[in-house]
Parts: C-alpha cells; structure tokens; sequence
C-alpha cells in the first residue's frame, strides 16, 4: 500500500496534462471498441474463432465488451483508473495471443501492443491531476 501512495505522490507532483489526455484517449478508444463489439457481436466472435475449442469461451466473449465499455469510462474520467487497466490487462494480452494463435493481422497485433503498452503505463502512472480520483481524494 505504501508503494502505491508513494507512486501517486510522485505521479501528482510529475502530472503533465497530455499524459491526462492520453489517458481520456485511452478511454475513449476503448468506450468506443465496447460500443463497437457490443453493435457487431460477429466481430468479437470472429476474432475468437482460433480459441472457440476453449472451455469459457462464451465466457470470455461476454466479458469483453463490457469491460471495454465501463473500463473506458472510468479510465477517460479517471476514476478508479488501476483497476478498470487491471480489467483491461487480460483482454489485451489475449488480444496479442489471437494474433499468433489464429490468423496474422498486423494491424490489430500493433495496436493492442499500443495499448497494452499505454494502459501498463497509467497502471504505473495513475490517473493523475486532472481525474475524478485526485478531486475526490482532496474533498477530504
């Protein structure tokens, strides 16, 4: 717990405002892939195709985009910014197992290293200054 207050320390007095924008865009980018696996179910469930054989698979699939859709929202306002990245870290990291399991889509495999990347970063980093947790953390 110390190593986590000791980071937000010094992520508060480091906090820049294009890291917070790149953390709303992070949102925001994943919001609108939850809308868009939400709208086109086929999509999601070809993606999953090379891992169908899989015990959970349905599981899975209706795990994803709602994660997707209220992990972006809490982590464009910034609230509870670590976990909703917690929730995001097993789909991304699937995301990049797809890729080399089923069918190469290059496209796909550098934007989920992308945001992997990003939200390890913000898992780090946290939400920063500007974010619901840093105002609600001084109304106390």
């Amino acid at each position: 717990m110390e190593t986590i207050k000791t980071l937000n320390k010094w992520a508060n007095t480091h906090t820049y405002l294009p890291l917070d924008l790149i953390r709303i865009a992070l949102g925001v980018f994943l919001f609108i892939k939850g809308i868009n696996f939400m709208g086109n179910s086929e999509i999601l469930m070809s993606l999953f195709k090379p891992m169908e054989s899989m015990a959970g698979g349905m599981v899975i699939i209706h795990y994803v985009a709602p994660a997707h859709f209220i992990g972006g929202i809490l982590i464009a306002t910034g609230l509870l910014t670590r976990w909703a990245i917690l929730a995001q870290l097993p789909i991304l990291i699937g995301a990049i197992a797809i890729n080399f399991v089923g069918e190469m889509d290059s496209n796909n495999l550098i934007l989920a290293l992308i945001t992997l990347l990003a939200c390890s970063f913000f898992l780090l980093y946290g939400s920063g200054k500007n974010s619901l947790d840093y105002y609600f953390k001084m109304q106390q």
